[in-house]
Order: C-alpha cells, then sequence, then structure tokens
C-alpha cells in the first residue's frame, strides 16, 4: 500500500506542477504558522478563520496542509499526500470563502473579497501530483524505484541455494 502511494516516475512535468505549487502556497503557510511575511502566526490565524466560518479543527489541519504539505513537496516526500491535504484546504476556502465573490481575483479593488480563480488553479495543480506523484528528484521518487527489495523480501528468509551476492 505504501509503495503504491509513493509510486512515481521520473516525470519532469511532475517536478515542475510540485515544485510550483510547494513555491506558491510555502509562503501562505508560514504566514499562518510562523507569523512569516507578514502573517497573523498560528492563534490569530485561527480566530480569523474562526472569524469566516471555518471551524478550529479545519483551520489547523488548513495551517498543516499548506506549511508541512508544501516543506514535503519540495523535497517529494508523500507528494501525493501533500497535495490532497493543500486540495482539500483550497476547495474548503471556496465552499466556505471565497465561493459568494465569483470567480475572478479582486484585481480591482471593486469586489467585496478574492474570487476562487486561484483556489481551482491549485486545486488543479494538486489533482495532477495526486495522479502522477511526486515525480523526479523526489525522494518518493527514491524509495518507488524497482530496483529497491521491498520490505516483505527484506524479512522473508532464503529458501534453496544462497544468493550470489
Amino acid at each position: 500500500m505504501f509503495r503504491r502511494l509513493i509510486r512515481t516516475q521520473r516525470d519532469f512535468a511532475a517536478l515542475v506542477l510540485r515544485l510550483t505549487m510547494a513555491v506558491v502556497i510555502f509562503p501562505h503557510g508560514a504566514q499562518k504558522a510562523l507569523a512569516w511575511f507578514g502573517g497573523p502566526g498560528p492563534a490569530k490565524a485561527l480566530q480569523g478563520f474562526q472569524g469566516m466560518g471555518i471551524p478550529r479543527p479545519l483551520g489547523g489541519l488548513d495551517i498543516l496542509a499548506e506549511f508541512a504539505g508544501s516543506i514535503l513537496l519540495v523535497f517529494g516526500l508523500l507528494g501525493r499526500v501533500a497535495a490532497f491535504g493543500i486540495g482539500v484546504a483550497m476547495l474548503t476556502a471556496i465552499a466556505l470563502v471565497h465561493q459568494a465573490n465569483g470567480f475572478f481575483m479582486n484585481w480591482t479593488g471593486r469586489q467585496p473579497g478574492e474570487g476562487f480563480e486561484y483556489h481551482l488553479l491549485v486545486i488543479g495543480i494538486a489533482i495532477a501530483i495526486m495522479i502522477r506523484g511526486s515525480g523526479a528528484w523526489s525522494i518518493d521518487r527514491a524509495m518507488s524505484r524497482p530496483n529497491l527489495p521491498r520490505l516483505s523480501e527484506e524479512r522473508r528468509p532464503q529458501s534453496g541455494p544462497a544468493r550470489a551476492a
């Protein structure tokens, strides 16, 4: 099961998607988790989520998904899990906050809030990563290469003639 979760090919398109998502999402997660980039930090972020109608547990998962998920994506470790978490955070943001503001971002400052086009792009990238995996230059790729022995094979006693090293 774990091998199927991390299995990925030497896919450079997946690498580009993974790193792009990580670079875009990390500052948002760091704002909420560490108060970097002018962000509120975790306590104020959770208060803000509650003010927008997002329950505290979902707000905590959002912070975790955006901060830890983006770091996991940089290294390509559990890329599908990280992308899933970020995708769910974006779906929650659309459903509970941004849907009421329409599709478009607030480029002109005339809307009451931001639309959901950005979130939709992130969801699309998350789905692509969940389908393709972490791709090239990832820990997932290194751990899922076919020439690596499986744990079940390492523990299985050898029968018959000894294998040559």
